[in-house]
């Protein structure tokens, strides 16, 4: 697939030996058991990060009925994620001057101190929704570590033949957290009268006040979640291990300022980005927002709940299975980018085209709603781990979450604009729907004249250890 190494010039700089080593010497490494621990903690965390992201999508009726929220409302509400995200530069400076840990637990402590806002029960709606939109905000932040840590959590503690699935589980965690919210939301929130829930319709017994209810008790439990996590992770999470995995995880990196300055002359570099950057953040402006998209096809608030929980759902599992894969099979990332792109834009064009069945005249039932709309789940975010080795692989000595970062901010700046238009364009939907099926043939394409490189995979395995 026109898979490319670099020069020898070009790798000099990467492994620096002291002047009393010798060739023959071996760096010194070594895996550690604890790695489990710290990828199920920065996981988990990830998880609760997306929950708490995607709370209000799922359950906008309720929440228009409970809090007085518009349509706009909810689209900002989730729009404070990508908002969150401008800070990037500065968590990623704290990742590769003092280590995940600091990163970490301050994107902990952001996310602790949004879920307690947001769960203070005032009675002033007015002050009350300010709150909430406040503590979405304060979750958002946590957003740059969560999202862009995993490739430097997997580089730093796990072994080269590891490193594609642990940062396919820290990466995709976040987004199962996003597909739980599709199922505890409508499952504990009582929908407003006259929706169905099921197969029955909840009668006018269901009042405000218990639709409010139930909403603060999950802001309660998402709270107390939060708040056990941050004391684990300030109790015990190490920012790497006494000695290296690998050689690459032992080899100097370049500077902060040289490594953007890297990063933003590399066409190819830019090329992938941009082909990460618009599928995967128009799917996540897209999945936040899916009630308010089948709603016109007459899915009900509990039905679109399961709908986005089984497609990032299969998006997770098929995720990490290839990642898997990729572990055992090395230097075939671009090959499964393509298979799965090509099914992307496969399945979001008969999704499209399945929404307007009353001109293409394609059977909108259930089963093919669901269908199709797990399908687009499944192909994009399995693609997110493959993209992130793939990215490192192509700018390798930069440092992995100084390159995540810079994609992830790309992919929530395309969530962000998505949101903003859409909090102008909010009566009919079907535009989302084309830009979600554009957007993955752009990649796919982009993807197609991409040149790969494997410069960190070659380190690992020509390199003496």
């Amino acid at each position: 697939m026109g898979a490319h190494m670099s020069t020898e010039t070009e790798r000099e700089p990467l492994l620096r030996p002291s002047h009393g080593e010798t060739n023959n010497q071996p760096v010194n490494s070594r895996v550690y058991g604890r790695r489990w621990l710290v990828l199920v903690l920065f996981s988990l965390l990830g998880f609760m990060q997306g929950m708490i992201w995607n709370f209000w999508g799922p359950i906008q009726n309720s929440a228009v009925r409970a809090f007085g929220f518009s349509k706009s409302d909810i689209a900002v509400l989730v729009l404070w994620g990508p908002v969150g995200y401008i800070p990037w530069l500065l968590f990623m400076w704290l990742m590769d001057k003092r280590g995940l840990r600091a990163s970490l637990l301050l994107s902990a402590f952001f996310m602790l101190l949004g879920a307690a806002v947001r769960s203070i029960p005032l009675t002033d709606e007015h002050v009350r929704r300010w709150l909430i939109h406040g503590g979405q905000l304060l979750n958002g932040l946590a957003g740059p570590t969560i999202m862009s840590g995993g490739p430097f959590l997997s580089t730093t503690w796990f072994a080269p033949d590891q490193r594609a699935t642990a940062t396919a589980v820290a990466s995709l965690f976040g987004l199962l957290g996003g597909a739980a919210s599709f199922l505890i939301g409508p499952l504990a929130v009582p929908a407003p009268n006259n929706t169905q829930m099921g197969t029955s319709v909840l009668s006018d017994a269901v009042s405000t006040n218990a639709i409010r209810d139930r909403i603060q008790l999950v802001l309660y439990a998402e709270l107390a979640a939060v708040a056990v996590l941050f004391a684990a992770i300030l109790l015990y999470f190490p920012s790497r291990p006494p000695l290296p995995p690998s050689v690459a995880a032992a080899s100097q990196r370049l500077s902060y300022r040289s490594s953007i300055c890297r990063l933003l002359s590399n066409v190819r570099f830019l090329m992938i980005s941009l082909a990460y950057a618009v599928p995967t953040g128009i799917n996540a402006g897209w999945i936040g927002v899916l009630d308010m998209i089948l709603t016109p096809a007459k899915v009900s608030q509990v039905d679109a709940g399961w709908i986005g929980f089984w497609s990032v759902v299969g998006g997770c599992v098929f995720g990490i299975a290839m990642a898997r894969f990729a572990d055992s099979i090395r230097g075939m990332l671009k090959l499964i980018l393509v298979l799965m792109l090509a099914g992307a834009s496969l399945s979001s064009t008969w999704f499209t085209l399945t929404c307007l069945s009353g001109i293409t005249h394609l059977p909108a039932t259930s089963a093919v709603l669901y269908t199709s709309c797990i399908l687009v789940g499944i192909f994009i975010n399995s693609s997110v781990p493959i993209f992130f080795e793939l990215f490192i692989e192509t700018v390798y000595p930069v440092p992995e979450g100084i390159t995540c970062g810079v994609v992830t901010f790309l992919g929530n700046l395309a969530t962000g604009l998505l949101l903003f238009f859409l909090t102008f364009y909010c009566t009919e939907l079907s535009w989302l729907n084309w830009c979600l099926t554009g957007s993955c043939i752009f990649s796919l394409i982009l993807i197609l004249f991409f040149r790969e490189s494997y410069d960190r995979l070659y380190v690992d395995v020509f390199v003496s250890v």
